[in-house]
């Protein structure tokens, strides 16, 4: 007789610090649960560039850099075993890698730099189930109009760029000067929905949708 199916996670570790990905998780109705670093751990230092990376490269190895130190984290606790959710989200302006701007001024020139052009935004997803990690990136398309002095001044001024990649949120006041968006909304913000349902699902997550 056929064997009955294997039986569906009930949750997942949600390895990110981001509200925003708590906030997309919750979208979908999964049951998640925090698996955040420890007092010790330095989780900026992860995304740290090498010279010569590409920014797809980038941010397939920084995801998976989150990952095995989410591993290592759940292991160190002795949590229950379930899978692991981590994402990494870098705005490339060519080859150029736009992170997350170390300063007032450091965003301004990024703001001035992706002002009237267009510009990708990739996040790229991972999922451990077991000893299987499913893995796709999401890579959008993102047209800022011109972005005046006074428009970025103020931006900056409302403290929405700091410890954002390209130092904007497309969720935030930057939307008004978003002329175009060809991909994920969702994937912008730092999650993509589509992708990530379909790993969950190949992960055996389970799904309410």
């Amino acid at each position: 007789m056929p064997l009955p199916p294997p039986v569906a996670h009930p949750f997942v570790y949600l390895a990110s610090q981001s509200p925003r990905r708590v906030q997309l998780l919750n979208q979908l109705g999964v049951n998640h649960r925090p698996l955040l670093p420890d007092p010790g751990e330095d989780p900026e230092a992860l995304e740290e560039t090498r010279s010569g990376e590409l920014p797809l490269a980038y941010v397939q190895r920084v995801a998976r850099l989150k990952l095995d130190e989410a591993r290592r984290r759940l292991r160190r606790r002795r949590l229950p075993v379930a899978p692991i959710l981590c994402a990494d989200t870098t705005v490339a302006l060519g080859t150029r890698i736009l992170g997350k701007p170390a300063d007032e001024a450091e965003a301004a020139e990024m703001l001035r730099a992706l002002s009237g052009r267009s510009h990708r935004v990739m996040t790229a997803v991972v999922v451990l189930a077991g000893t299987q990690v499913f893995a796709d990136t999401s890579i959008s398309r993102v047209r800022f109009a011109e972005l005046s002095e006074t428009t970025i001044r103020r931006y900056i001024e409302s403290g929405e760029p700091m410890g954002k990649a390209g130092a904007y949120a497309i969720q935030g006041r930057i939307a008004a000067w978003i002329a175009h968006i060809e991909g994920s909304h969702s994937g912008i913000m730092g999650l993509p929905l589509f992708e990530t349902t379909a790993l969950l699902a190949r992960a055996r997550v389970r799904l309410e949708l």
